[in-house]
């Protein structure tokens, strides 16, 4: 099977150009096995090997295991987006947890505004990590449509609700935007860092983020992945958390979201071709 793995990166490098950063990252904290076990997740729908199977056996490195949530509400909300993807025209994916999922509650008006008209279809789930939205990629939730283009920000519950190591974290989103780019290989990606949370820059699960964030710099291609980090637009001058923002120091307002368009829509506009 390593073989087979190896033989298809050959053949197509210009589809993956995050393998190379797979294997460094991976090779750092886990054994080779690990990052076999790694690519055969992400190509799993291309060489047709069933992921859960595979990654069955190595459990060390949650983030990167598919797996949906199990709270009731959690199915039913991936299956109703199942069916609005099937009914095709969707040019802009918004990937993420509950802070993208809130476009649809506080920045709804805010959505209406820059993205119903764009044909877009909100993919937040509330409490999600890298591995639920890995899971939900893999069950419908991208199949038959060819976005322009999808922003991805995802990791903060991965940091904050099971404190993964950093560089697991990184790993799960790096493995989503690889997905991304197998299965969507014409749709241009905007990887956002994660947001800034808690009060003060000496917060410590803002300090584990940022340093995710530096690693996810480094997944950008400037071709076909583009990372943009918003959160000094979130923060005053003195690093504090504007809470006007994100009244809770995790989650926007109203107003954030207004900030949050703001802040990517010129990139935006390029990567949708307008």
């Amino acid at each position: 099977m390593a073989g087979e793995v190896f033989s298809a990166l050959a053949q197509a490098p210009a589809v993956l150009p995050l393998a190379p950063n797979l294997l460094q990252l991976t090779s750092m904290t886990r054994p080779v096995r690990s990052f076999l076990i790694l690519l055969l997740c992400v190509l799993s729908n291309w060489l047709i090997v069933p992921a859960a199977t595979v990654l069955a056996l190595d459990r060390e490195v949650p983030a990167i295991v598919p797996a949906p949530q199990t709270a009731d509400w959690w199915m039913p909300q991936h299956e109703r987006n199942v069916a609005r993807v099937q009914q095709g025209s969707v040019d802009l994916l918004m990937i993420g947890d509950s802070i993208t999922q809130g476009w649809g509650d506080e920045g709804r008006r805010v959505w209406e505004r820059y993205y119903a008209h764009r044909r877009a279809v909100n993919l937040g789930f509330n409490s999600d990590r890298t591995e639920q939205v890995l899971w939900r990629l893999q069950h419908g939730e991208i199949d038959g449509i060819h976005p322009k283009a999808a922003v991805v920000m995802i990791g903060t519950n991965n940091s904050g609700t099971r404190k993964d190591p950093q560089e697991e974290t990184a790993a799960g989103v790096q493995v989503i935007v690889t997905l991304l780019r197998v299965r969507l290989p014409e749709t241009k990606i905007l990887l956002l860092g994660i947001f800034p949370r808690g009060s003060t820059s000496t917060d410590s699960l803002r300090r584990v983020n940022e340093s995710i964030n530096a690693r996810l710099r480094g997944f950008a291609d400037g071709q076909h992945v583009h990372y943009l980090d918003l959160g000094h637009l979130f923060l005053d001058r003195d690093g504090r958390l504007k809470r006007d923002l994100m009244p809770d120091l995790l989650h926007p307002n109203e107003q954030g979201y207004r900030v949050w368009a703001e802040g990517m829509e010129a990139q935006l506009k390029v990567l949708l071709g307008e």
